[in-house]
């Protein structure tokens, strides 16, 4: 009787992936009187970035009306962090309504640690051109638009 060759199952190699779990943005509120350009200019020399203005946000509501908003982005990645600053208001309308007393957003991208983000939100408060500054916690703001600007 001949015998029967068992095929050898091919063996699995499980290989763990290290992720970094640090790549959240931190979102931080500004309100200001101060046009974007300007705003951006006394950022850039306050937290020596190089904000520069890219295509706006663009946001379609509900009847099919198209809203933009200015989009000032740093992603040089010279210091390891990115940012941008967006406006939350146009004309008529708000990029988030329910936090309409925020005029401007700015995002920090994949801050290294919150010593960073300490030190830039205390860099932003320090700015003459900044009334206040609020440290938005993304988890607790339900709006549609909230991932248009956090993408």
């Amino acid at each position: 009787m001949p015998r029967k060759m068992m095929r050898s199952s091919p063996r699995i190699t499980r290989v763990q992936l290290k992720i970094n779990q640090n790549n959240e943005s931190v979102l931080v509120g500004i309100v200001s009187s101060e046009p974007d350009y300007k705003l951006s200019l006394a950022l850039n020399r306050k937290l020596k970035i190089a904000l520069k203005n890219v295509n706006p946000l663009t946001v379609t509501d509900e009847n099919g009306n198209e809203s933009a908003f200015s989009r000032f982005s740093d992603t040089s990645l010279s210091h390891g962090t990115a940012y941008d600053l967006t406006s939350n208001r146009n004309e008529k309308n708000y990029l988030i309504r329910k936090l309409k007393n925020i005029d401007y957003f700015f995002q920090i991208h994949n801050p290294e640690n919150s010593k960073l983000t300490d030190t830039v939100i205390s860099l932003l408060r320090e700015n003459e051109s900044v009334t206040a500054v609020f440290n938005i916690d993304i988890k607790t703001v339900k709006d549609k638009n909230l991932n248009l600007l956090i993408q």
